[in-house]
């Protein structure tokens, strides 16, 4: 059971390491090339919008893990066995994947709830981790 906290953490890790992805392309698309290595947020202003988008949505992957880690530790301390957090560890990481989508291509209700929807998930394994606690 403790390991699908372990890999609901390492897949939502993975889940931030593909966000580079089309904050790469975007780079790459506004001519990013060695020489932008000395000030590479100063390209910011040439990145196509998708490219803006992108810095934005990996910079938020970034947050989200920093709420989401930390919920997995506490679960994988505690080791609760409701079929409610299993459901949401697994369910986390799928969602940040659907966040990345509906980001980068600029659905901002969709991706409105499928933030939302990732919040709740770890708020439900902290709730889960803090109940075991007492």
């Amino acid at each position: 059971m403790s390991v699908v906290f372990a890999w609901s953490l390492c897949l939502s890790v993975l889940v931030v390491l593909l966000s580079t992805i089309p904050l790469t392309i975007g780079r790459i698309k506004a001519g990013y090339s060695m020489d932008n290595m000395s000030a590479p947020r100063a390209l910011f202003n040439e990145l196509p919008d998708f490219g803006k988008r992108a810095v934005w949505c990996h910079q938020n992957c970034w947050e989200s893990i920093s709420i989401h880690a930390p919920a997995c530790l506490l679960c994988l301390i505690t080791l609760p066995d409701s079929n409610f957090s299993l459901i949401a560890a697994w369910i986390h990481p799928l969602l940040r994947l659907l966040y990345i989508g509906a980001y980068v291509f600029n659905i901002p209700i969709l991706r409105g709830l499928i933030w939302a929807s990732g919040v709740f998930t770890s708020i439900v394994l902290y709730k889960e981790g803090i109940t075991q606690l007492m």
